[in-house]
């Protein structure tokens, strides 16, 4: 049960990455080996954050297990949160171009760190809220997740355009603060 939680939050996390590549996939249709790049990237980037925030989630985890659902309801709520606001604020301002900038490996970096800070926070939530989960199957999850996600979410750019990219950062955020409140009501009321 914890794996497929963990699954859940991996492709949770991963949907601002492929909002991202989604709009990759719409800006720079003909450079295809740097959105094969940029996927590998995201994930790369998904999977290294999550371990940080594990490593540091297990280090104080024996200081937080009496509040830890609270901890995964606050951070996924926040990064839940997070991405609404965005995807919403993205939905209210379509004419803000996103192309104007030219596709670097130094621009794919920056967006695999900015995609991927949320992921710190969730390795906490890991640690605390899934000891019994192997945190290097839990990166990895999280890490193919989102390359195979920004994979597909560059094709779907070039394919179908802008139509997809607000909607997954919508699904992403419902599906982080729907863990974190999963977690929570298990915790509080259920003694998980």
């Amino acid at each position: 049960m914890e794996l497929l939680s963990v699954f859940f939050m991996a492709f949770g996390l991963s949907m601002d990455a492929f909002a991202v590549s989604v709009s990759d996939g719409i800006c720079y249709q003909k450079e295809k080996k740097k959105l094969v790049v940029a996927a590998i990237s995201f994930g790369i980037f998904q999977a290294l954050m999550p371990l940080i925030g594990y490593i540091v989630g297990e280090t104080f985890s024996e200081y937080v297990k009496a509040v830890d659902h609270w901890i995964a309801l606050v951070l996924l709520g926040f990064l839940g949160g997070k991405m609404l606001a965005e995807a919403i604020h993205d939905l209210r301002h379509p004419e803000e171009d996103h192309c104007a900038v030219a596709f670097t490996y130094k621009l794919i970096l920056t967006q695999s760190v900015a995609t991927s800070i949320d992921a710190l926070a969730a390795g906490v939530t890991l640690a605390v809220t899934f000891p019994t989960t192997n945190p290097l199957l839990a990166v990895g999850l999280i890490g193919g997740t989102t390359a195979l996600c920004c994979l597909f979410g560059a094709f779907v750019g070039k394919k179908f355009g802008a139509m997809m990219k607000e909607k997954a950062a919508v699904l992403g955020g419902v599906i982080l603060i729907a863990i974190g409140l999963k977690i929570f009501i298990e915790h509080m009321f259920f003694g998980g």
